[in-house]
């Protein structure tokens, strides 16, 4: 089981890579698709979350409940007291939650290599060329801002 440090403070800085990466490794399925919810919302409350769910999974609205309450003792999810319900709202952003979550992939897959990732989507057939001429202006792009940053230093 891993132990995480939950810092009390909710507008303290970020938690750092290796922090968020450690709680994302335990993202199921199911809290997964809370996350998705809360990041679409914002905050939601059990039975909002409940409401997107229900078609999907058919889950009982107890089960939403608990899979939140464990999901706040990881530091996934924060709620606040609002009349007699808690509000939810994810504690990790959505691009920290893909970078860590495509770092396992890629770890556990691809033995850490992203271009193993990249050639098997392309031999899949999961990646039209349309999509690999966005991903070249993309990469362009990224290294045209690398060597800037590096011109500046």
């Amino acid at each position: 089981m891993t132990t995480w440090v939950i810092v009390d403070d909710y507008l303290s800085s970020r938690p750092s890579t290796k922090f968020i990466m450690a709680k994302v490794k335990s993202l199921g399925d199911l809290q997964l698709a809370i996350m998705q919810v809360l990041w679409t919302a914002g905050e939601a409350t059990v039975s909002e979350v409940h409401r997107a769910l229900f078609a999907a999974r058919g889950l009982a609205p107890t089960t939403i409940a608990t899979m939140l309450r464990k999901m706040e003792q990881k530091g996934l999810v924060r709620h606040r007291p609002e009349g007699r319900q808690f509000v939810y709202r994810a504690d990790l952003e959505r691009s920290d939650v893909h970078r860590s979550m495509v770092s396992e992939l890629v770890e556990r897959l691809f033995a850490g290599d992203p271009r193993a990732l990249l050639s098997h989507l392309v031999a899949e057939g999961e990646v039209d060329l349309a999509e690999l001429d966005s991903l070249r202006r993309s990469l362009d792009t990224a290294r045209r801002q690398q060597g800037e940053d590096r011109r500046e230093c």
